[in-house]
């Protein structure tokens, strides 16, 4: 058979210009799909391929699991829904629209329910409703064993057998309740966001999936060398959020920084690790597995790690890069020894020598990587401490920390501005003819760190901590005041190898620019340098 755009017609003949095999360009009966061929699976979601795949066959009509009905609450008298005003004291509802898209990527039929408040009855009544005309219900809030916790009461009032899982031995996510009555089932999913999600990622989502008939999900994870020595705690198994960074090597993953009452880690976490009870360290390097949230890695455009700035953000929006690049806020120090090791195209840092009193570049020398990287010049901005409006405790300077009953907020060790604030306390220390461990034991908080300069920031608006160390732009976004001690110079760290990458070029390049030049010259507390976007080492 030859096409009819290979053809022309010319005095009453066909004239052919390509010529063809036998047999080509002829749909023989059965050569797709023959008669006794498996065309689909028990328990393949239906979409548009498999209709139409169907619809070719002539098939209108499929035998279907029914979607499995679903019906999520909130509860808890300090939950209000999002896009009302929030009182003090109260939470945003950010557990049901994560259960609630969950489950309807799974192909349940789910519904919110409404807001149960901590009344025994109200919330006895809503339950039993929902227990008539749904297969699940599933709660978030009031799972643990506190005189307000009623949901594990209720569902054990309902009906035999009642609650069959109270607690599970992980974190986060352990005041995990599941029960059964009338052969329908409860699920209370814990009340804090992270452990709320955990929960449903690691417990629920098997059950669901198997409610709406998919076949066993095989479980999507890679293997992984971990990035720095981690502690983490007894007498339980441990689910850490990661991030994932592409190496020659393989994968890395960093640890997300995460409380049970976070909602950040999923979106900047590809996947997570367990870590079984009974193991309390996960060492540099050592392999594991992560099982990934979706369906891959995506791999970024530029990978940034190393110290938290604000102004970078505005930098990356400039360039171009802010939904292409991945940055991970883990301390100056771990940044150069990522770049080092290949893991970072990008590493701001902010390390000052206390010798030399010179930023940076010592310790491309100390750490030996010079040669390995270039130090390109970033901006400056300015450090000092960070207190409440009026300055309530008269603090003037890291003297008045040590000697004064106020509480501290620290950094993360490794971090820039930790560094700055040792080498500041080690100064205060000598004046007051004490040691530094001495003046630093003194120190309430000492030991309360934070990874970013809006979490020092909100730490003192919030009233957890008089004051801490950090840059001025966050303590005036905060309405808070600033009290200056020093200018710091933040730089970048950029493996050799990477310069000619087209990520990074376009950063350097936007970095030198007069546009983000105005950018930072509007942010209180920044500075261009003569020498920004040069490489200096």
């Amino acid at each position: 058979m030859v096409m009819e755009e290979y053809t022309s017609r010319r005095d009453g003949r066909v004239l052919i210009y390509r010529s063809v095999a036998p047999g080509e360009n002829i749909a023989f009966t059965g050569s797709d799909i023959s008669f006794g061929d498996l065309v689909l699976q028990r328990g393949t979601r239906l979409g548009p391929p498999e209709l139409g795949l169907l619809a070719g066959l002539g098939i209108s009509r499929v035998k279907v699991y029914r979607r499995v009905r679903v019906a999520v609450f909130s509860t808890g008298n300090e939950v209000v829904r999002p896009g009302s005003a929030l009182k003090p004291g109260a939470v945003y509802d950010a557990n049901s629209s994560f259960i609630l898209a969950s489950l309807r990527e799974l192909g349940a039929y789910a519904v919110y329910a409404g807001h149960l408040p901590d009344d025994y009855d109200y919330m006895y009544r809503r339950v039993s409703e929902a227990l008539r005309r749904f297969d699940v219900v599933m709660t978030s809030g009031g799972t643990s064993a506190g005189e307000k916790d009623l949901v594990y009461r209720v569902f054990n009032d309902l009906g035999e057998p009642g609650v069959v899982v109270h607690g599970v031995k992980m974190k986060p996510g352990r005041p995990t309740v599941i029960a059964v009555v009338n052969g329908k089932l409860f699920i209370g999913l814990p009340g804090f966001p992270l452990s709320c999600a955990m929960s449903f990622l690691t417990v629920v989502r098997p059950i669901i999936a198997k409610l709406v008939g998919l076949r066993d999900e095989e479980k999507r994870s890679v293997r992984a060398r971990f990035a720095y020595r981690l502690r983490t705690g007894r007498g339980r198994a441990w689910l850490i959020p990661v991030s994932l960074v592409t190496t020659d090597r393989g994968l890395v993953a960093y640890p997300v920084t995460m409380s049970s009452g976070d909602i950040s880690p999923l979106v900047r976490a590809e996947g997570y690790t367990y870590i079984p009870e009974g193991k309390e360290v996960v060492e540099e390097g050592e392999e594991i597995e992560v099982v990934l949230f979706g369906y891959g890695v995506k791999i970024p455009e530029v990978v940034i790690i190393g110290s938290h700035d604000v102004a970078l953000h505005r930098l990356l929006s400039l360039a171009g890069l802010a939904g292409s690049s991945k940055v991970i806020p883990v301390g100056s120090l771990r940044g150069l020894y990522a770049a080092g090791r290949g893991e970072a195209d990008i590493a701001p840092t902010h390390l000052l020598d206390e010798e030399s009193g010179e930023y940076n570049t010592p310790f491309l020398d100390r750490l030996g990587l010079r040669g390995k990287l270039r130090l390109v010049r970033g901006y400056a901005r300015r450090i000092g401490l960070i207190v409440a409006p009026g300055n309530p405790k008269g603090i003037r300077g890291l003297r008045d920390i040590v000697e004064k009953d106020v509480v501290f907020v620290n950094r993360n060790k490794g971090s820039g501005t930790r560094t700055f604030t040792d080498i500041m306390f080690r100064r205060a220390a000598e004046e007051l003819g004490m040691s530094f461990k001495d003046a630093v034991s003194r120190v309430r908080g000492y030991s309360y760190e934070v990874k970013t300069h809006t979490a020092v920031a909100a730490a003192v608006a919030h009233g957890r901590a008089d004051v801490g160390v950090g840059i001025e732009y966050v303590a005036r976004a905060y309405k808070l005041e600033f009290i200056p001690l020093a200018e710091e110079v933040l730089d970048f760290a950029i493996p050799r190898d990477r310069l000619g990458k087209k990520g990074v070029g376009e950063f350097i390049k936007t970095l030198r620019s007069d546009e983000f030049r105005k950018v930072l010259e509007s942010m209180p507390g920044y500075r261009v340098l003569s020498s920004t976007g040069e490489v200096i080492a």
